[in-house]
């Protein structure tokens, strides 16, 4: 259903466009001139070359820019901390008690969910180990965790903490997915196959929505449905999905997901991150949990009472009370993000990477290639570029002429253009240096 939504919305950008793509640059600026999310460009701060002039900034899958409106979100907070301090909670222009809570239908909207199952808190490792103290639960026959070979490796010092923490090994308890001998993503096929040849010794599937070192996008529905056809429970790290590609968590039925807000959501370094638990589990009384005053049940949470009552759903896994100041700033993103829609972003998002691809294959070298999948559906807005010679050089020798990007060890430069505040030109400008500096790197 996601798939042929994206494929609709972007036939239809086609059609009234009347574009294929083209190797002019009079080509980038017809897009954008036709671009119904260019507007989005000037309510985020670019930063700038030492000359004035924007930086190309393809690195929002790493640190988003920050919007034009987070200062006055912010300052609000800080105005109303001033001037009325503890009486905030109760009496500031945005409610600090329930702050998170102006959050809840934006955030349900962003990842397909209802209401009840999504809540902003803490950091996304964090919301990792709280997840599966209550989803990881292994037994002598069913205790392995399937993870990518290549996960970011917070998810793999998590997954390996809690498998030491419940008394398993990791040499026994870990299966790690790689791609196919020559390839450099993982088929969803090979995914399936393992779940029928060891789905009832897995407790838990445990994957990137999209890989960040790669850029697939993973099935996330398929492997769902799989998984739990062996009675595996599913759950993900969505912290380079959200904001980036379309997700449908509740008509999946996965039973959880994390996910942070620095990336493609734009709020800030190391802001607060959020939560999916799926509604089947909003009222289980059986399920394990690390509790804390702000999960308790908010009609007699501050009765001060010493037995735990959690909130149904994903609210009730909450610790403590939210920092503000990082909520004001995701509420300025979030608000953008609603405002565009999603459909609309990734629409743009599935055609100015399918540019960036483009170009880049006009200018074939044998010193790099994509290893991201080249099917549109299988990637987000990212393209992972394998340098074979003096990639970390190249990584710099851009960044020095105002393109910033980033480099994952050994030989990946990745390039990251976010529909919100990136246009045809930042792709034709980047591909412009990149083969310049590329041809000099070679020379070396």
């Amino acid at each position: 259903m996601v798939a042929a939504c994206v494929r609709r919305l972007v036939r239809v950008l086609l059609k009234r466009m009347n574009l294929d793509f083209q190797i002019s640059k009079s080509f980038a600026v017809a897009m954008d001139a036709k671009d119904a999310l260019a507007k989005y460009r000037e309510r985020f701060h670019i930063p700038k070359t030492k000359t004035g002039d924007d930086c190309i900034y393809f690195c929002g899958n790493s640190l988003g820019l920050q919007p034009k409106s987070v200062r006055a979100y912010v300052e609000q907070e800080l105005q109303d901390w001033e001037t009325l301090g503890v009486e905030g909670h109760r009496h500031a222009r945005h409610p600090w008690l329930p702050y998170h809570e102006f959050l809840t239908g934006q955030t349900a909207r962003l990842v397909g969910a209802k209401p009840i199952e999504v809540v902003v808190m803490n950091s996304l490792t964090a919301n990792l180990h709280l997840m599966m103290v209550s989803f990881y639960r292994p037994t002598l026959t069913r205790h392995k965790i399937v993870i990518e070979a290549s996960a970011f490796p917070s998810d793999q010092y998590a997954v390996k903490s809690q498998i030491h923490f419940h008394g398993f090994n990791p040499s026994t308890s870990l299966i790690e997915l790689s791609p196919q001998p020559g390839e450099d993503t993982i088929r969803t096929q090979d995914i399936e196959t393992l779940f029928e040849k060891e789905g009832e010794t897995i407790a838990l599937i445990m994957l990137g929505g999209v890989n960040y070192a790669t850029g697939q996008l993973f099935e996330l529905d398929r492997i769902t449905k799989a998984g739990h056809a062996k009675g595996c429970i599913a759950g993900f790290d969505l912290a380079h999905a959200a904001g980036n590609v379309i997700l449908k968590l509740h008509e999946w039925d996965v039973d959880f997901a994390v996910w942070c807000s620095y990336k493609y959501l734009n709020a800030g370094p190391g802001s607060v991150a959020g939560c999916f638990v799926h509604e089947r589990h909003a009222n289980n009384p059986d399920l394990p949990r690390f509790a804390g005053w702000w999960g308790h049940d908010k009609n007699t949470r501050f009765l001060m009472g010493p037995d735990f009552h959690f909130i149904p759903g994903a609210e009730g896994w909450q610790l403590s009370n939210p920092p503000i100041l990082p909520l004001a700033a995701l509420r300025a993103s979030m608000d953008i993000f609603d405002e565009a829609g999603m459909e609309k972003i990734r629409a743009k998002s599935v055609l100015l990477t399918g540019y960036l691809e483009f170009l880049l294959e006009q200018h074939r070298h044998e010193n790099f290639s994509a290893v991201t999948p080249r099917d549109p559906l299988q990637r987000g807005a990212q393209l992972s570029i394998r340098v074979r010679r003096n990639g970390r050089a190249l990584c710099e020798r851009l960044a020095a002429r105002g393109v910033i990007c980033d480099w994952r060890e050994p030989d990946i430069i990745r390039a990251a253009p976010a529909p919100l505040y990136n246009s045809f030109m930042d792709v034709y400008r980047f591909v412009e240096i990149f083969i310049e500096e590329n041809r000099l790197c070679t020379l070396v």
